[in-house]
């Protein structure tokens, strides 16, 4: 894995690997009782099956920039629930909550495909899919990062310091609805959207974005965890407050005629939009 958040450490997040970890949970129940070998074979050969898509998509996509490594180890050792009980954080957080490698890369294969030159971010945490994506910017190209919480702000900026392409990054520290407002009264426009914020306010942001012009004609949304552990087609009991709120948001995007959208399961699920009205 080109990322420093290792395979074998990394807590099940996206729906793929939380199967992963309860298809090994279900061999080991299976293996200590007994059960019929032909069933046992079945089991190994689907966990295995299963357990090694995550790794080859890692092998066989390019490589993370020295830069994005370092961002992400940095991520890696703080000591996030420290922060969050000194008071220095607005909310708790997580390193599995970095885009990482996969993500990341497809990102900046979005900007590079849609030749965009105006990129927005609705939630940035500690900068690495803003990063990915400042990479594939031209010289003149623009960033422009929400995050709430002060900290992770400052923490993000010091690693762009560290990179050739950190400037064109620009960081608006304040709610996220609060800056898409401040950006659709100053009629900013954004060839590409990445959304990936509080998830109860994802319609919001969505008709914010759509009602206020803040997409060119032909731009990209793209929205992060819209698979949210795959709480949002499992039973509505098995979901959290999160969980339905996405589930909410897709079904609001499913059926708004103004757009048109496909959802790929890639790492927690993300959501392509583009508008046709």
């Amino acid at each position: 894995m080109t990322s420093v958040l290792g395979r074998e450490t990394a807590r099940p997040i996206t729906p793929h690997s939380i199967l992963v970890a309860q298809l090994q949970q279900t061999l080991k129940l299976a293996e200590e009782n007994n059960i019929p070998v032909e069933i046992l074979n079945s089991l190994r050969q689907g966990v295995q099956l299963a357990a090694g898509l995550d790794p080859y998509l890692d092998d066989y996509t390019t490589p993370e920039s020295s830069a994005l490594t370092a961002l992400a180890q940095k991520t890696s050792i703080e000591d996030w629930s420290k922060r969050f009980s000194d008071g220095e954080t607005v909310r708790q957080l997580e390193q599995e909550m970095l885009s990482g490698h996969l993500e990341g890369q497809t990102l900046k294969m979005f900007v590079h495909i849609t030749k965009a030159k105006r990129v927005l971010e609705v939630g940035m945490f500690t900068g690495y899919s803003a990063l990915a994506m400042a990479e594939a910017l031209p010289s003149d190209g623009q960033l422009i990062g929400c995050e709430v919480d002060p900290y992770v702000a400052e923490f993000a900026q010091a690693c762009f310091n560290e990179s050739a392409h950190g400037d064109k990054i620009v960081v608006e520290v304040a709610p996220a609805l609060e800056t898409l407002h401040k950006l659709a009264t100053r009629n900013e426009v954004f060839d590409l959207i990445f959304i990936d914020a509080d998830k109860k306010e994802y319609v919001d942001y969505f008709q914010i974005i759509l009602d206020s012009n803040l997409l060119t004609p032909d731009g990209l949304i793209c929205v992060d965890n819209t698979l949210l552990q795959g709480q949002v087609y499992l039973p509505p009991e098995q979901r959290s407050a999160n969980g339905e709120a996405i589930a909410q948001f897709n079904r609001v995007v499913a059926t708004d005629p103004r757009v048109e959208q496909v959802l790929l399961p890639i790492r927690d699920g993300i959501t392509l939009i583009r508008r046709v009205v």
